[in-house]
């Protein structure tokens, strides 16, 4: 192989559109705009979602309900991940950030998913009635 003959792949690479060279290139006079109207004008931009008259797909589609702006989001811990924290640990948002398990830029909540077999200490934003439950009954305490 040498430079000299080093060449794209066949078909790869494609000539572009010369429009407005004589009636023979089937793209001359009107260049391919066709005659009057929008698009065969300079400037012409077509709104967002327009389908040329027919009703957009964002009006024919039902809406219902709506987005509260206002819900708290929470990042959620399982009672799971809890019992990977060692016996007698103060399990917070800073050591829940060290472990790797929340991001930080949401409240916690933990939930009843899964089981804890150690006694620790959870100090978290919000947690369930029955993870309150295990992880009292493992020993551990919650607040809140």
């Amino acid at each position: 192989m040498k430079l000299n003959t080093l060449a794209p792949a066949p078909g790869s690479r494609k000539n572009k559109k010369r429009v407005g060279r004589g009636h023979g290139s089937g793209l001359g006079k009107t260049s391919g705009r066709g005659h009057k109207g929008a698009r065969s004008r300079s400037g012409y931009s077509m709104a967002p979602g327009f389908e040329g008259g027919q009703m957009p797909l964002h009006r024919r589609l039902p809406k219902r309900g709506f987005t509260n702006v206002f819900k708290t989001v929470f990042d959620i811990i399982s009672l799971s991940q809890l019992d990977t924290f060692e016996s007698g640990a103060v399990v917070d948002k800073a050591a829940l950030l060290e472990a790797g398990l929340v991001k930080g830029d949401k409240p916690v909540k933990v939930l009843a998913n899964g089981r804890i077999t150690k006694s620790i200490t959870v100090d978290v934003d919000k947690v369930s009635k029955g993870a309150a439950e295990l992880i009292a009954a493992a020993g551990g305490t919650v607040k809140e």
